[in-house]
């Protein structure tokens, strides 16, 4: 039997918008990702300044919030992948910012 391998480019990140409820993302090829705010739990507790402060990695394949370390590919996106953070490493995550406020 032979398999037929499809090279599926993946599109490049143009822009991000952060929402209280939404994460929208912008791609080179014109179609616009959205998706729920609470598929990433480091985002949603993130402040405004936070939430802006976002930077492309691996020529825009990803996204990376700094102070938040967090990292967001387009191919999840597609996927439609949440966060695999764990509710334990969540948790810790948290109470370091509690801490630091």
């Amino acid at each position: 039997m032979n398999s037929l391998a499809i090279e599926v480019e993946i599109p490049k990140v143009e822009n991000v918008i952060v929402t209280d409820e939404t994460l929208s993302v912008e791609l080179s090829d014109g179609r616009t990702i959205s998706v729920p705010l609470a598929w990433y739990p480091r985002l949603l507790n993130a402040t405004e300044k936070e939430k802006k402060n976002w930077r492309l990695i691996g020529r825009g394949v990803g996204i990376h919030w700094e102070d938040i370390d967090e990292d967001i590919s387009v191919k999840a996106l597609l996927l439609g992948r949440a966060s695999g953070e764990s509710q334990q490493s969540l948790k810790k995550w948290l109470g370091k910012r509690k801490k630091n406020k």
